[in-house]
């Protein structure tokens, strides 16, 4: 726990604009420090003082400053962490449609080379499974012929 001072990731814009991203980096990042418990439990028995105080620390260092001082009130993660994903859940439903024009009008003719191509492709698929749509290797052979 010494190195938790140090951001791990890229912090919470106040727009929400990386929330899935900064989301999924957060899970994983407390299971690492064995401290995701903190984010569900609404019973102080299932995690105790001190991995809810550790796990604060987390997230609020990987907040950007205006959302810390909105959420200042707020002491336990399961609090905050439900606080924003009920203000940026949202974002999943921005992004779909989004991602869903971008995969109908890809072609591999608009790109230079075929790794720019790749590297649209497969950002494109995460956006989408992002939003609950996987993307099938047949779909991806398809949209490449």
């Amino acid at each position: 726990m010494a190195g938790i001072e140090k951001q791990k990731f890229q912090i919470l814009d106040v727009t929400g604009s990386n929330f899935l991203s900064w989301c999924l980096d957060i899970k994983l990042h407390l299971q690492g420090l064995d401290l995701v418990k903190a984010l569900d439990c609404v019973d102080i028995k299932e995690a105790n003082r001190k991995d809810e105080a550790n796990a604060m620390i987390f997230i609020r260092h990987h907040l950007s400053e205006d959302l810390k001082d909105e959420y200042i009130q707020l002491e336990r993660p399961s609090e905050i962490w439900q606080k924003l994903k009920e203000r940026f859940d949202h974002t999943k439903t921005v992004i779909l449609p989004q991602a869903q024009y971008n995969w109908q009008h890809l072609r591999l003719q608009d790109f230079k080379s075929v790794a720019d191509y790749n590297s649209a492709l497969f950002k494109l698929e995460s956006r989408l499974a992002l939003s609950g749509v996987k993307i099938s290797e047949y779909d991806k052979l398809e949209k490449t012929f």
